[in-house]
């Protein structure tokens, strides 16, 4: 089984950008730990991060026949990303939605997520861990709809 892991724009700052909300665990550490989890898992993963809508966008599209469920972090295009939410309804397989942050908690225009409506869900407020939650819900999903029966 394989899985996309997709960071939006900005997220290459984590552990610089904002640490009083995001903390100081830096994008490298977050994707170590999510590598570590795959072999765990005994699954392949592909990380990617892009600060450009359209190259979410392709890495979606290039990976549409070849994977078993996709991580976002839409990050800047939850509120506006009209071309990533067309992508993620166009997959073929369960795409989840991560926020370090509880945007819910956070300024008014970051609380609706255009993205969230697309998505088979929200894993959010964890910190680096609704990353480690949500890829874990992720494998268990795809491993289901992969059982004979």
């Amino acid at each position: 089984m394989k899985f996309l892991v997709l960071h939006g724009p900005n997220l290459n700052l984590f552990g610089r950008r904002e640490p009083h909300i995001y903390g100081t665990t830096t994008l490298a550490q977050i994707d170590e730990r999510l590598r570590a989890l795959a072999a765990e898992l005994d699954v392949a993963i592909e990380i990617f991060q892009s600060n450009h809508e359209g190259s979410l966008v392709d890495k979606f599209h290039e990976n549409i026949d070849s994977c078993d469920g996709a991580l976002l972090n839409p990050a800047g295009l939850t509120q506006h990303g009209v071309s990533l939410h067309d992508a993620i309804k166009a997959m073929p397989f369960p795409v989840l939605e991560i926020h370090m942050s509880n945007i819910a908690a956070r300024e008014s225009w970051r609380q609706h997520s255009i993205i969230s409506p697309a998505v088979k869900a929200t894993i959010q407020g964890l910190g680096w861990r609704s990353y480690t939650a949500g890829f874990r819900a992720l494998v268990e999903m795809a491993r289901e709809r992969a059982a004979p029966g």
